[in-house]
């Protein structure tokens, strides 16, 4: 006697997850292994300055030239 249904698999054509499978994100915690820096911060380049810095290099590499221009106080 088997209690598990049989699941046709073709039922699920383009779920990677069956339905069995119930996740309570409301008990999620964050992941203690992984690395977060502190000091990071995120900002949003406007279209028109994202097609000239198009990674966070070279964005940095630019302000710190713009930063050993002005005389410090």
């Amino acid at each position: 006697m088997n209690k598990t249904p049989n699941i046709n698999e073709d039922s699920f054509e383009s779920d990677d997850l069956l339905p069995e499978y119930d996740f309570d994100y409301s008990k999620a915690r964050p992941n203690r292994f992984a690395s977060t820096p502190e000091n990071r911060i995120t900002i949003t380049l406007d279209p028109d300055v994202a097609k000239i810095f198009q990674t966070s290099e070279a964005v940095n590499r630019a302000l710190r030239c713009l930063l050993s221009a002005i005389p410090e106080i």
